[in-house]
């Protein structure tokens, strides 16, 4: 798996977080990593942006390249045409990926909000990159009230383009949660048919750097080359009246 993509299923849902613990991990196993953003929206020049953010928590030598930097906090296709700038092509993070790949253990390709948020005028968004690198996705959701919906349509729309879907990472689990998260942890899995293979605890990317990398691999499961249980987590926090 030299390419991992890592999609959210809408905006603020713990994509950055969850990409910073999937390099984490991997670092901590001895792979050398590589994130890419395709597109950075809303952050101004000499801020840091999202690649570097998970190359600050994930530590380690993570390398972070980004394709396109957008000073306004909109899709990257109007945040470059309203900046008259030249926007990002699928072709282009496919290319700049697979070069990353020749260098590195593992890429991972960071979204910007959804699956098929467009970087272009074309209509070019995430979903195409990915095909253009057969690459599996993550993707990252919410763990309340509202994410099954939106989770099983992200899913739906990669099953419909014949990509492999890794797995469902909740992206931020809270620290007391309600009954709809609880219940979700069954349901998630159930509606979009591929398995849970994560769960971040809120404020994780409020962790030193340090403390982050050491506690993310458990928040992954295997298959992201963590010790997460998915059904120990689940049995755990499962609600009354919820058979476990």
């Amino acid at each position: 798996m030299p390419v991992l993509v890592i999609t959210g299923t809408g905006t603020e849902v713990g994509k950055t977080v969850v990409t910073a613990a999937v390099a984490a991990t991997a670092s901590v196993a001895g792979r050398s990593v590589a994130v890419l953003k395709a597109a950075q929206t809303g952050v101004a020049p000499g801020e840091r942006g999202d690649a570097e953010e998970v190359a600050r928590l994930a530590g380690g030598d993570v390398t972070a390249s980004e394709l396109a930097r957008y000073p306004e906090p909109l899709a990257p296709a109007t945040a470059a045409r309203r900046a008259g700038r030249v926007p990002v092509h699928p072709e282009e993070i496919a290319e700049r990926a697979a070069k990353l790949a020749t260098e590195h253990d593992l890429v991972l390709v960071e979204g910007a909000g959804g699956l098929l948020v467009r970087f272009d005028a074309a209509g070019g968004t995430l979903a195409d990159a990915a095909g253009l690198l057969g690459a599996p996705v993550v993707v990252v959701a919410s763990a309340g009230l509202g994410t099954l919906n939106v989770s099983e349509l992200t899913v739906r729309e990669l099953g419909r383009r014949g990509l492999e879907v890794a797995g469902v990472v909740i992206g931020s689990w809270p620290a007391e949660p309600d009954l709809a998260s609880r219940c979700n942890l069954l349901d998630l899995p159930d509606v979009t048919g591929v398995p849970l293979v994560g769960a971040v605890p809120e404020g994780a990317g409020g962790l030193a750097p340090e403390a982050f990398r050491a506690a993310a691999p458990q928040w992954l499961a295997p298959r992201l080359e963590g010790t997460w249980d998915a059904e120990v987590f689940r049995v755990r926090a499962a609600p009354v009246g919820v058979r476990a």
